[in-house]
C-alpha cells in the first residue's frame, strides 16, 4: 500500500445514525407510504436520492431538503470511528499517502474543519464531490484521486462502508477494505477484498 483513500462518512466519522435520523424524518414526511426508506437509501448520493425519490412532483421540495440538510450537518457530532486516528497516523508515519474521497461537499466539509482543526493535517489530498464528473459506484473519484497522489492504481488501498463506494473502488481496479459500520459484514463481504468493524489494533 503506497496510498490509502478513505471515504467519509462511515469510514472516517461515524455519522450514518445521525444521518438515518435526518432522512428518516424527511422519508416519513414525503413518503409516509414507504415506511423504512431511510435504510434503502444509505450510501447514496444526495443527487441520486433526489433523482429516485424526490423527482417529478417533489423536485420543487428538492431546495427545502437541501436547505434543512445543510442546517443539519453544521450541528451533526463529527465523532471518528474507533482506531481510526491512531491508524492514519500511523500509515502517514511509513510514508503512506493518505485522501478522503467523498461525495460530501464543501459546505459540510467546513462543519468538518470547525469540528476538527487537525483534520486536513491527517490528509494529503481531500476530494469532495466538487472535484467529481461522475458518483459512485463510477470509478472517476478514486482514479482521480490516485492521479491527484501520483499513485498506481494497484497500491491504492479503498476503505468504504457503501455499496455504492465499495462497488466504485472495486471498478477503480483497487485493494477494497470494507467497514461494517453501516451495512453488516455479510452483505459488504462480496465486494471487498477484507472487511473490518474499525481500525483497532489494525
Amino acid at each position: 500500500m503506497k496510498a490509502a483513500l478513505f471515504d467519509l462518512d462511515g469510514v472516517v466519522f461515524d455519522t450514518e445514525p445521525q444521518y438515518s435520523v435526518f432522512w428518516g424524518s424527511q422519508c416519513r414526511e414525503f413518503h409516509p407510504e414507504h415506511p423504512g426508506l431511510e435504510h434503502e437509501i444509505k450510501g447514496q448520493t444526495l443527487v441520486q436520492i433526489y433523482d429516485a425519490w424526490f423527482s417529478g412532483p417533489l423536485t420543487e421540495r428538492q431546495p427545502l431538503i437541501t436547505e434543512r440538510l445543510n442546517k443539519y450537518e453544521q450541528q451533526m457530532d463529527y465523532q471518528y470511528v474507533a482506531g481510526f486516528e491512531l491508524y492514519v497516523n500511523g500509515l502517514r508515519a511509513k510514508g503512506v499517502k493518505t485522501a478522503v474521497v467523498t461525495s460530501s461537499n464543501q459546505p459540510k466539509m467546513k462543519a468538518v474543519y470547525q469540528s476538527h482543526p487537525e483534520f486536513r493535517s491527517m490528509f494529503d489530498a481531500i476530494l469532495t464531490s466538487e472535484d467529481f464528473d461522475r458518483s459512485k459506484p463510477d470509478p472517476d473519484c478514486y482514479l482521480k484521486a490516485a492521479q491527484r497522489l501520483g499513485v498506481a492504481v494497484e497500491d491504492c488501498v479503498v476503505f468504504e462502508d457503501s455499496f455504492n463506494g465499495l462497488k466504485s473502488g472495486r471498478a477503480a481496479g483497487m485493494y477494497v477494505v470494507g467497514l461494517s459500520t453501516t451495512n453488516s459484514a455479510e452483505a459488504i463481504k462480496p465486494l471487498c477484498d477484507e472487511v473490518i468493524s474499525d481500525y483497532i489494533g489494525k
